[in-house]
């Protein structure tokens, strides 16, 4: 059941309890967990925490926990599918789920003891009610009326025969009745389940919870940022979303730089201050050169095409316009001269527009900490995914380094993933334009078809879900700048990379259409659900993005031959 106050019905129950808190490999899921621990630290709250990769991880991190706690906190995991189903928990077994997945498993928003969703009511949920999908039997057994024998043996023949023919319509009518109803639940799931979806920000979401508690701080505040910035950065949210959770946590921005005005400390060595800013939408740019960010960043590589000849012409005339020194754009930002940094978001957005890139500039935060070290929130985003998708160490490792690298007392880690960050970004930008160039991209009919093939360059790297995301989107907008064929335009994209060469797997992903209106809905979960099940194709469905699957090389044939079939 959905929560009403999550204080009240939360917060105050766990606080005298252990818990155990299950968090999903994403960045605003380690953010919410920042803030979360945070929260515990202060009122000394006992707690274990487990990273869990997908619902395999979550099913066995549950069974090794249950004997020990009876309050398990979800976060990003677990909305979306029928808990108790999968879990199989006991009854004095409670979970709170924190998770921004949609739609919420009807099951789950209608079990009001073991299951407390801390789930944004004033998001576009669209739930069911509880009539239209459950049904109490007990109203089509057939009771009174199924008694043709009367008690009295001398009773007429016709009469009893009357009596049998009212009790048989009855039981016809109500036998129809629950056809159609059947048949009606069925559309309503249909059409409540079909599109896949996020919803608030579950940083966004905690930091409400600690502000109306009072125990808000800078740190925390921050987490919240980097958590709506992740879910921009890897495109879950509508532009429109962003802009409204942007907004409301420019009102705490302001609270708190209020309150810290006559602090003693607001310039002291190591002192931290966040601030609103209408800054440019190039990747890592502050700790990169000019000129490499504009090149490995999607929105400014696919404006000017610059996978060919005529886009790195493009480029050259871009950087000419803004009359920038090829000297002083190809080295760090840090060592540009002062002169140029000073109206550089101003000269950059000038000649952006006569470039048709409109967008150049985007709502976002930075932070200070100190006088030295200034990050924007997407650059963090950037790092900390780079070190939780690392292909050098496990999971677990990972993981802990991420959490790590969003505190401001680690910021050697923070460089370290913002130096990772970098490769990634070229990794990517090079594997688009090596697709691109070599037209691995193809109409499948329904659909556009990627298949990254084992000996790619850095295809380890894309076999990590935040990754493979981030290398589709940007794929789909490169092909959209580069086709001429209109109808190409508006199809999604799937999108195979190999997962295990020795046990013959791929993991494989699709991304709705891309448009500036997009509601960011994506129905191939659903769609790859029914393609694997009618071709008995061997896939797992283990990611908590239902969008994503595991497929075995040799079925890829049959499976998309029924995603054809299905979605012509």
């Amino acid at each position: 059941m959905f929560v009403t106050c999550i204080r009240k019905e939360f917060y105050d129950v766990v606080v005298n309890q252990r818990v155990a808190l299950l968090v999903a490999l994403d960045i605003d899921a380690l953010c919410a967990c920042k803030i979360l621990q945070a929260l515990f630290h202060c009122d000394q709250v006992q707690y274990t925490l487990v990273p869990v990769a997908g619902w395999q991880d979550l099913g066995t991190a549950f069974l090794e926990h249950k004997g020990q706690y009876r309050y398990f906190v979800l976060i990003n995991c677990g909305a979306n599918v029928e808990l108790l189903e999968t879990l199989q928990p006991e009854e004095d077994t409670t979970f709170f789920v924190l998770d921004t997945h949609r739609p919420v498993d009807v099951v789950n928003v209608y079990n009001d003891t073991q299951i407390k969703l801390l789930i944004k009511q004033d998001d576009d949920l669209g739930v069911p009610s509880y009539d239209d999908i459950f049904r109490d039997d007990e109203d089509d057994e057939d009771g009174g009326d199924s008694g043709n024998e009367s008690d009295d043996g001398s009773e007429p023949s016709g009469k009893r025969r009357r009596f049998d023919e009212g009790a048989m319509e009855r039981r016809i009518e109500r036998q129809r009745a629950k056809r159609e109803w059947e048949a009606r639940r069925r559309e309503i799931l249909f059409d409540y389940e079909q599109y896949e979806y996020h919803g608030t920000s579950a940083a966004m979401v905690i930091f409400e919870l600690a502000w109306v508690m009072t125990k808000d701080t800078k740190d925390m505040l921050w987490w919240a940022v980097i958590g709506l910035t992740d879910q921009w950065v890897h495109d879950k949210i509508t532009h429109m979303k962003y802009v409204t959770d942007i907004a409301t946590l420019q009102r705490h921005v302001s609270r708190h730089n209020h309150r810290n005005e006559d602090e003693e400390n607001s310039l002291s060595i190591d002192c931290m201050r966040i601030s609103f800013e209408y800054d440019l939408r190039l990747s890592l740019y502050q700790h990169w050169s000019l000129y490499e960010s504009i090149c490995n960043t999607s929105y400014t590589s696919c404006s000017f095409k610059l996978w060919s000849i005529n886009g790195q012409k493009r480029l050259q005339e871009f950087l000419a316009d803004m009359g920038l020194p090829l000297k002083q754009v190809k080295q760090k930002f840090n060592s540009m001269d002062v002169s140029i940094k000073e109206n550089l978001r101003e000269v950059i957005e000038e000649s952006s527009s006569k470039f048709g890139m409109k967008d150049i500039r985007i709502q976002t935060f930075g932070v200070h900490f100190g006088f030295k070290n200034r990050f924007l929130a997407a650059d963090v985003v950037h790092a900390a995914t780079a070190v939780l998708e690392g292909v050098e160490k496990g999971e677990a490792d990972n993981f802990i380094r991420a959490l790590d690298c969003l505190s401001r007392s680690n910021l050697d880690r923070l460089h370290l993933g913002l130096d990772l960050a970098k490769k990634k970004l070229k990794a990517v930008q090079q594997t688009v334009a090596s697709c691109i160039c070599t037209n691995l991209i193809l109409s499948q009919g329904p659909f556009l078809y990627c298949h990254l093939m084992e000996g790619t360059p850095d295809v380890k790297l894309f076999s990590k879900p935040l990754a493979l995301t981030l290398l589709s989107k940007y794929l789909l907008k490169a092909f959209i700048c580069s086709t001429r064929n209109k109808r190409c335009k508006i199809l999604p994209l799937i999108m195979a990379v190999p997962l295990d060469v020795e046990k013959g797997t791929l993991m494989v992903l699709g991304i709705p259409p891309e448009s500036d209106t997009s509601d960011k809905k994506n129905f191939f979960g659903r769609a790859f659900e029914k393609a694997a099940e009618s071709t008995s194709s061997r896939a797992l469905h283990d990611h908590f993005d239902t969008s994503i699957i595991e497929l075995k090389t040799e079925d890829r044939g049959k499976f998309l031959d029924a995603l054809i079939t299905l979605l012509s």
